[in-house]
């Protein structure tokens, strides 16, 4: 029988790697992968060159996409994310809406039957303090200032207006990798948080492949469901504690009190039901964190944890904003 052919972009990512590797492992699969030409990316694709067809382009330029035809089906992964998505806004407007056009026009042209399995974010749909428990029909109301979540809903908008058979999962907070930086105090400590690790995430994608009649033309929110639920402040007391960096203990107005995003999901078991992702729970996610840090760093980081959270506190924007006396940014970050 003759493999489907699927297409995959922003394989170099946490979850487009972790994607690529579990449609290899599968076997059932013939991979195009389409990603920018980058060290990094490079590095990680290049070894999977004889397994895969490799095709580095620019998803902004229609140009590069030309090669893309007989595809079944795409996992559409590139994107510009935060914090970059939020330094340089009109890059994350050009790959993440006129990208996602591009690729759908050339699909459109040249694979017609292609179905387009899309990664959209918790984020469109706001601040969720006061009502954490989010479903599919709520309403799209991004935080003020939120690029990234206002070009994930056009990009979606895109995608359901096209001809293309199509599904939407809009990820919770995906960790992995995730390195600390001014993003974490852009979150309320008191913010319902529900993960979902990279590799779930993937699986989920992979696993929509065979599952197109029952996604077809529907948006389904992912997260790890309720196994891997829990405060942002606990959260974070949990991840310092692995990395030796002691308490949670910075300044007030470190941290925002509003307009970032997350919460529940009340609906996401209906993902679950049907494509059957979800093996990690937040116990898995932190076992992988503490294996990633040696005996040596965290000592290291126990001893110099003073100036080192110093450090971090220097790239939290709310304390800056209140330092200054920044009323306009007060009034962004604080009730």
């Amino acid at each position: 029988m003759k493999k489907k052919n699927v297409l995959l972009t922003g394989a170099s990512g946490t979850v487009g790697f972790e994607a690529l590797k579990q449609l290899l492992d599968a076997k059932l699969y013939h991979v195009i992968v389409f990603d920018k030409k980058t060290p990094q990316s490079e590095a990680k694709l290049l070894p999977f060159k004889d397994q895969v067809t490799l095709i580095f382009g620019d998803i902004t330029n229609p140009k590069d996409l030309e090669e893309l035809a007989d595809i079944d089906a795409v996992i559409h992964l590139a994107a510009i994310i935060p914090p970059l998505a939020d330094d340089n806004p009109e890059l994350a407007k050009r790959v993440n809406v006129s990208g996602t056009q591009h690729l759908i026009s050339q699909l459109e042209q040249q694979s017609p039957n292609a179905f387009f399995i899309y990664s959209s974010s918790i984020s469109v749909y706001g601040d969720r303090i006061e009502n954490p428990y989010i479903t599919v029909d709520d309403a799209l109301i991004p935080s003020a200032g939120d690029v990234y979540a206002e070009t994930k809903i056009s990009a979606e908008q895109s995608i359901k207006s096209s001809s293309l058979d199509w599904t939407i999962f809009r990820l919770a907070a995906i960790m992995g990798n995730h390195k600390m930086s001014k993003l974490m105090f852009h979150q309320p400590l008191h913010t319902a948080l529900e993960i979902a690790t990279p590799r779930d995430t993937a699986r989920a994608f992979v696993n929509a492949i065979s599952k197109q009649h029952e996604l077809s033309k529907q948006i389904f929110n992912l997260g790890g469901g309720e196994t891997c639920r829990m405060r942002y402040d606990e959260f974070l007391e949990r991840s310092f504690a692995i990395f030796g960096l002691g308490k949670l203990n910075f300044p007030e107005r470190s941290f925002a009190d509003k307009n970032f995003h997350c919460g529940y999901y009340a609906d996401g078991d209906k993902l679950e039901a049907i494509v059957k992702f979800r093996q990690d729970t937040l116990d898995d996610y932190f076992a992988m964190e503490a294996e990633k840090v040696s005996a040596i760093k965290k000592t290291a980081a126990s001893i110099f944890k003073r100036p080192i959270k110093w450090y971090l506190l220097q790239q939290s924007e709310p304390y800056q904003a209140y330092k200054d006396n920044n009323q306009q940014l007060m009034q962004h970050y604080f009730n």
